[in-house]
């Protein structure tokens, strides 16, 4: 048997990691192609020295000469810089790219993949939230497949195996509510980022953790459902769902409902994205229903986590005011974590760029490039 060969965009990542263990435990049906990191340039090397990609990039080029080094009796080719990010997703060799880069590093990337005519599996929800029309066009036109890897939105892609041809009523996106479910505003005056990083179901990385504690996560979510789905924003519901056991569900015109249940582990979505349409066998711990004997939902506080509320907001606008929320948060999350910006004031500066950058319908590549970078200056000034 042929091994697909993987390329994973952001190896060193919660999601690249996870990725690699997959990988690991199937050596028989993978082969790993390329690796790249953002700064973690000891991970990626010791990955580098234990899968033996073709090709690794650090997108740091300051530590460029630290990996070109531990990797010459390898015989593995190094580059660095985020250029070649974006260059060597096109090479011929590559079956499926994993997109885990976190927020808009991951746009030009995945549109270079997609030109190159390489299927996605897609761990970056914010490709789709900042320029959803324009990837799903192109991919289209290129005839490539997008699987998604976001245990919700890989949820809803199992429950449609089988049922492409029957259309959708809507589909309804569970969320755990975060570890500060049921808080109202009061009591998140003072939170500070040790307590927001503490997830109550899931092991990710700081960023999404945090997203997920203001349900922004999910409110990006929610816009890269519409677009992977072919819905209008009126189909996508949420609810709360504390036990993260029902990943989520769609209903069919019908009434019936389907979900995807199973314990919170992205091992799973990301080895059904690899492995589409099979399902290979895996150790991933089973469900034991004995263990949860009441699972519950609720509706979202979206006036105490005003982030998703703006989200769907920005997408009903649509052209550019994706692009925009996504900008404004990704600078207000960062100065959270750089304590310069307090918990719910993160909403303040998303709305506040909302309201004041420029709508453009139809936004060009050069467009959401242009919208990113002027809104990150809007919400850095805003928050000095």
């Amino acid at each position: 048997m042929t091994k697909k060969r993987i390329a994973i965009l952001g190896s060193t990542g919660s999601i690249g990691t996870q990725a690699l263990e997959v990988i690991e435990a199937h050596a028989d049906y993978f082969e790993v192609e390329v690796l790249t990191a953002q700064n973690n340039a000891d991970l990626l090397i010791a990955q580098a020295k234990k899968f033996k990609p073709n090709a690794v990039v650090i997108a740091n080029d300051d530590h460029y000469e630290k990996v070109k080094s531990a990797l010459i009796p390898l015989d593995i080719k190094v580059y660095a810089g985020d250029a070649a990010v974006s260059s060597v997703v096109e090479m011929d060799s590559i079956d499926l790219v994993l997109t885990a880069l976190v927020g808009f590093s991951g746009l030009k990337p995945t549109i270079k993949a997609i030109e190159s005519g390489k299927n996605i599996a897609l761990a970056n929800k914010e490709t789709l939230v900042v320029a959803g029309a324009l990837i799903t066009k192109l991919a289209r036109e290129k005839g490539v497949n997008i699987f998604p890897v976001d245990s919700e939105h890989s949820a809803i892609f199992q429950c449609l195996v089988g049922e492409f041809h029957n259309p959708i009523e809507k589909i309804i996106l569970t969320a755990s509510g975060g570890p500060f479910r049921g808080k109202k505003k009061q009591d998140l005056l003072t939170i500070k980022k040790e307590q927001a990083l503490k997830h109550p179901n899931w092991t990710m990385g700081a960023k999404v953790t945090i997203d997920s504690a203001t349900l922004m996560n999910k409110g990006l979510e929610v816009i890269e459902a519409k677009w992977l789905f072919g819905l209008k924003t009126e189909q996508v519901e949420v609810v709360v769902h504390p036990q993260s056991i029902v990943h989520s569900l769609v209903q069919f015109r019908d009434g019936s409902i389907k979900a995807q249940l199973g314990l919170p582990d992205m091992r799973l979505p990301i080895q059904f994205a690899m492995t589409y349409p099979e399902r290979l066998p895996s150790d991933f711990p089973r469900f034991d229903f004995s263990k949860y004997p009441a699972l519950t939902f609720e509706q979202p506080d979206t006036e105490t986590f005003r982030n998703l509320a703006l989200s769907f907001e920005a997408i009903k606008q649509a052209g550019n005011m994706p692009c925009v929320l996504n900008a404004a948060n990704e600078v207000a999350v960062a100065q959270f974590l750089n304590d310069r910006v307090g918990f719910l004031e993160m909403s303040d500066v998303v709305e506040h760029c909302l309201t004041r950058m420029s709508f453009i319908k139809d936004p060009s590549l050069d467009d959401y490039l242009q919208t990113d970078k002027e809104t990150r200056v809007m919400a850095l000034e805003l928050i000095k």
